[in-house]
């Protein structure tokens, strides 16, 4: 809808409609005679710049942030030295919000320098009543901070923070609305991410996002299918379905249907090539998921199933609601009815209570389900979560000791997984064009601290003559990454790859 929509029709001396989302659309309009003034006075449209910490959804949020600043008039940009910076924070780890306090206190300095310029925070964690507290104390030339929940009322807050002296504070606990059909500029043209449900049922003790993105709401079925339509005749050919538990989707509709029954919908979708998601719950994924994901033709084979811990005394503290046992049997169904899948997953090292003999329950699920990508993460507390009042904390030289293990198991075992598809020709999305040329071999990969992944570098190669060749990078149905000599015309197709050489967890290849 939002493409129809002409802003300069829109009487903005009316006043703002109460319905959703031309309420907004009203507010965007105010805010474009706002940047024409600016514009008028300075020769030029004022700059935005909108950075996202965390998850896929913090991301197609930032879209949608990004969306309203362009359908207001602002000319986005990657520079945090823009005349409006917009934070999109997560709050799951407390290394995140820590980055951001790290970044405001740069931007301060700048805005010190620059007065007319506007600072917004938005996400996770401004969720959190304390750092509400300590943005007011410390942070007092920040002009504008919401929450999750009414994100969808950017525009209107646009306008305020513009009208407003001082800090405009917009928090709310709590909500079940959803706003459809509000603008979005998308970070790649020929893929997209799409909010199927919002919010979180599960109550992990570890984890915050059910008190700060609230419980569970779901989109209509044929909104979010609407929406892949209009995305798909736009030149989008992989969409991402997300949610914090997609495999819980449907279950508090009016006309509940399920997650698996779902997927079978967006399948339908004529120009659609690939579907993925994230992040499924082990014990909601079903048998009839499984049974869709290996009949699809679209689904990517790939599939991220939070394992946390091996240990079921752990998993219990955790309040994961599955033993490893379950967690195994599992697995193997999966591999047993897709047997070409790739299986990736989280793992929480150091969780109150821990000890040596836990870790080594979760290194065997490591090796026994052989997973082809691994996040490992440092248990962080998070105030407010009933593991936060645990008393048993793991001193933090045991829990670096058993980080380190469980790296080398999980770089291990993903090395060996990636190798197999050496000699293939499969399926790859050319996701861009390397913009320099590394003369040489590649080398053995690059792995992070806390994370088992592939690189996404920018490298070339050279051809017989010694001239580097320009490369470009590939994501394969597994999401295993692939460069192969190619130029920027390949970007958003899909093209048959010859695997000539592993890296570790990357391969070299060739355009069959």
């Amino acid at each position: 809808m939002y493409n129809e929509i002409d802003l300069d029709i829109i009487d903005i001396n009316s006043e703002p409609p109460a319905e959703e989302p031309f309420r907004q659309y009203y507010f965007m309009a105010r805010c474009r005679e706002w940047v024409r003034d600016f514009e008028q006075k300075n020769g030029r449209r004022p700059t935005a710049c909108v950075t996202t910490f965390g998850c896929q959804m913090n991301a197609r949020d930032s879209e949608k942030l990004a969306g309203i600043l362009e359908k207001a008039g602002y000319q986005l940009i990657d520079n945090e030295k823009a005349d409006f910076v917009i934070f999109n924070t997560c709050t799951v780890r407390d290394n995140a919000n820590q980055r951001v306090y790290g970044r405001l206190g740069e931007l301060g300095g700048h805005k010190r320098r620059n007065p007319g310029m506007k600072i917004a925070l938005c996400g996770c964690m401004m969720q959190e009543p304390e750092v509400i507290e300590k943005l007011r104390k410390s942070y007092s030339f920040v002009d504008l901070v919401f929450g999750t929940h009414n994100i969808y009322k950017f525009a209107e807050l646009l306008y305020a923070s513009h009208e407003t002296e001082g800090m405009v504070v917009d928090i709310w606990k709590d909500t079940d609305k959803i706003v459809e059909d509000l603008p979005a500029e998308r970070k790649y043209p020929f893929k997209s991410g799409i909010n199927i449900m919002f919010g979180c049922n599960n109550f992990c003790s570890y984890c915050i996002v059910p008190y700060v993105r609230g419980r569970e709401r779901n989109r209509k079925p044929e909104d979010i299918l609407e929406e892949i339509r209009r995305l798909v005749a736009d030149g989008v050919v992989e969409v991402m379905l997300l949610g914090q538990n997609v495999n819980s989707y449907g279950k508090n509709l009016d006309n509940p249907i399920t997650f698996a029954q779902l997927l079978r919908e967006v399948e339908k979708i004529d120009g659609l090539k690939r579907i993925r998601f994230m992040t499924s719950h082990p014990k909601d994924l079903s048998d009839e998921l499984i049974e869709v994901m290996a009949q699809s033709e679209k689904i990517c084979r790939h599939l991220h199933l939070p394992l946390q811990s091996g240990s079921t005394r752990i998993l219990e503290r955790m309040n994961r609601r599955y033993t490893k046992e379950q967690y195994l049997e599992l697995a193997q169904r999966i591999r047993d009815r897709i047997p070409d899948i790739a299986i990736t997953t989280d793992i929480i090292v150091g969780f109150p209570g821990e000890t040596p003999e836990d870790l080594e329950e979760t290194i065997d699920v490591v090796r026994r389900v052989k997973f082809d990508n691994a996040f490992t993460f440092i248990y962080s507390k998070r105030t407010g979560t009933p593991a936060a009042a645990m008393e048993d904390q793991v001193p933090k030289e045991q829990v670096r000791q058993g980080f380190d293990r469980l790296l080398k198991t999980v770089q291990d075992t993903a090395r060996s997984q990636a190798a197999k598809y050496e000699g293939r020709v499969m399926e790859a999305l050319i996701e861009e064009a390397n913009d320099s040329a590394w003369e040489g071999n590649p080398g053995a990969g690059n792995v992070s601290g806390t994370a088992c992944a592939g690189t996404d570098a920018a490298m070339g190669t050279q051809d017989t003559m010694g001239a580097p060749v320009s490369m470009v990078t590939g994501r394969l149905s597994n999401n295993t990454v692939v460069h192969m000599p190619g130029d920027a015309s390949l970007v958003g197709r899909v093209v048959q790859v010859s695997l000539d050489r592993c890296h570790g967890f990357y391969y070299i290849g060739h355009r069959v």
